[in-house]
């Protein structure tokens, strides 16, 4: 008898596989008109798992994004405080490898949008210029494109 083998996973597999698919889930999610408290919650905790798995399988640029999307997710819930946290983190991140183009424009987006929900304008003015001028610079016209659709949409809290 002839025994068929087994598909066989590497853990790295794994995390890459969590990673994408609650990155997956989160931007489902967030696109969705109205969600449930549940789904918010879940939302919550798919962002911080992808974010780990990423963590542990990817690359600096993987968890700068994975903490760009964990605070985009509290700023949209309207969660201040960790909002804020992991956008400097993001921060940290970009300014530590150097990032540019892309993902330094989303970077200072993400500020922007934490200082908002946080209700400091100054800040968020700040950061909403250098979203702008880094946007304006990304070479990629579809990464251009994606990054001001994502930028004019809310929630801004007044600030914009």
């Amino acid at each position: 008898m002839i025994q068929k083998e087994e598909n066989k996973y590497t853990i790295e597999d794994c995390h890459k596989k969590f990673a994408v698919e609650l990155n997956n889930l989160v931007w489902n999610l967030l696109e969705k008109r109205a969600r449930t408290g549940e789904e918010d919650e879940e939302m919550i905790h798919a962002a911080h798992g992808s974010c780990y798995h990423w963590g542990k399988i990817g690359e600096p640029i993987n968890l700068q994004r994975g903490e760009w999307l964990i605070s985009h997710v509290y700023a949209v819930l309207n969660r201040a405080e960790p909002s804020l946290y992991h956008a400097h983190k993001c921060m940290e991140i970009t300014n530590e490898h150097n990032f540019i183009d892309f993902d330094l424009a989303f970077a200072y987006e993400g500020m922007a949008r934490a200082y908002a929900v946080n209700g400091e304008e100054s800040e968020c003015e700040k950061y909403i210029k250098l979203a702008i001028e880094a946007g304006e610079k990304i070479e990629r016209k579809g990464d251009r494109e994606l990054f001001f659709n994502d930028f004019e949409s809310e929630p801004w809290y007044g600030m914009k």
